[in-house]
């Protein structure tokens, strides 16, 4: 239920009419009930456990990843940069490396794929791509290849005018590869429809078998270890599943990003963002829980908090309030990326409070994802608070599943404890926990960080 707030009070009251969420099962990711709307069936989220696939990476829960490309990326020779960059990516701490789609592709970003087993794309040759996968390796840094198959753009106009076959190249796939509902013979689609190209129709058993198979190549063949899934929104959350069985990755992550729920006529964000989230779960429970997301809830909240209303950090059951409050091994936080920021800005952090946003998702549970601007374009004094920041997270061990203990959520102050080995707190409120046990870690405009 969403509480009213009285506007001479920005701290949401508490949530009496509610009970608190059951919790049924052993671990830290359990089965949670959480309360519906008012005259509304109680919502049940089904936590899978799944964690001995995937490597054991999302057990460990200890991943530390690194977002190493903006959309304007591919017009500096970017393997080759990046190439330069992996000993001190590595040296950060960081477990995993994103990279844009390293295939062909129409529009320069990757983002409009056409010839999938081509590795010749704006961001440098299949040879230099390679260079950087062996790099990497040797410095034991995981690459994560950006997986677009939501859609394609065919060779040459089939049925209807549309570009919607695809002969004379690798994957010689005709309109029954298509999405009725963008252009094609196949079925309607299984997820929204990303409009002016052919999508992708799932459905068809020869389609996954060929997506399988090209999965497979990237991933034995050319280098790649982990996978993030562009447009997740795009098709069914049970082909995730399939494709992460069959190819597997060491770790995937799904791009589910929904909209915050914001009201009229001021359209202020909502304090209560519980059914955003429980979208996202959603996802992630319908691929099996083999797929992590990225937590575009934390973000929504997180870059409005900053600006003067960090009571929007506590939920009205007192965790955390995106999807790390309620599945953080699944969880991948982050603050911005090449489509909320960069050149495209479409969702933005608020660039003077960025340092907060980091010293909160890199000292919280959930798997934390630091920006390639911030890292490398925003100065030297940004990127060595940002190590710092993974230095602490690493030698006090805290993890996906770390637990938190929130001691202040007010307008101008969020403090608390996390895996009873970090403290910390954001804001321009005066803080400091009351314990000489804590010895200050680090500290930057509107953050300090201590450990024991």
């Amino acid at each position: 239920m969403e509480v009213a707030m009285d506007s001479s009070d920005p701290s949401p009251p508490c949530d009496t009419i509610n009970a608190p969420p059951c919790a049924t099962g052993s671990g830290s990711d359990k089965r949670f009930c959480f309360p519906g709307e008012p005259n509304s069936l109680t919502v049940e989220v089904t936590l899978q456990e799944t964690e001995s696939f995937n490597g054991g990476v999302i057990q460990n829960g200890r991943e530390i990843l690194l977002q190493a490309f903006n959309w304007e990326s591919h017009k500096y020779g970017w393997w080759r940069n990046l190439e330069n960059k992996v000993p001190d990516i590595a040296k950060s701490g960081f477990t995993s490396a994103w990279l844009p789609p390293p295939t062909h592709s129409i529009s320069p970003e990757g983002y409009l794929p056409q010839n999938l087993y081509s590795l010749d794309s704006a961001y440098g040759s299949e040879h230099q791509l390679k260079s950087l996968l062996q790099q990497m390796h040797l410095y034991k840094v995981r690459a994560m290849a950006d997986i677009v198959i939501n859609h394609r753009v065919g060779t040459i106009r089939g049925h209807g005018g549309m570009y919607n076959r695809y002969d004379g190249i690798a994957l010689p796939w005709d309109e029954r590869a298509v999405t009725s509902c963008s252009g094609g013979l196949g079925n309607q689609s299984t997820g929204d429809n990303f409009n002016g190209v052919p999508n992708i129709d799932h459905t068809q058993s020869y389609v996954r078998k060929d997506i399988i198979g090209w999965l497979t190549w990237l991933r034995k063949s050319i280098g790649f270890q982990d996978f993030r899934f562009d447009f997740a929104k795009g098709y069914g959350a049970k082909f995730v599943k399939v494709y992460v069985e069959e190819s597997k990755p060491l770790f995937s992550i799904g791009e589910y990003w929904d909209s915050c729920s914001y009201s009229p006529p001021t359209f202020r964000l909502d304090y209560n963002q519980d059914n955003h989230r429980q979208r996202i779960i959603n996802w992630i429970d319908s691929t099996g829980g083999l797929c992590a997301a990225f937590d575009f809830t934390t973000k929504g909240i997180l870059q409005e908090a900053v600006k003067g209303e960090l009571w929007r950090l506590r939920d009205s059951q007192g965790k955390p309030p995106g999807v790390m409050g309620w599945w953080p091994s699944r969880a991948v936080t982050f603050i911005e990326n090449h489509d909320t920021g960069s050149t495209q800005g479409h969702w933005p952090f608020p660039s003077s409070h960025v340092m907060e946003g980091y010293a909160y998702i890199l000292t919280h549970p959930g798997l934390p994802m630091v920006f390639y601007d911030h890292f490398y374009d925003w100065g030297n004094s940004m990127h060595d608070q940002i190590v710092k920041l993974i230095e602490i997270r690493k030698k006090q061990d805290i993890h996906s599943r770390s637990s938190v203990r929130i001691l202040e959520a007010k307008s101008n102050l969020y403090a608390a404890i996390i895996g009873e080995k970090v403290c910390m707190k954001i804001g321009n409120g005066s803080w400091c926990p009351s314990s000489r046990e804590w010895t200050l870690a680090t500290s930057g405009h509107n953050y300090a960080v201590w450990n024991k």
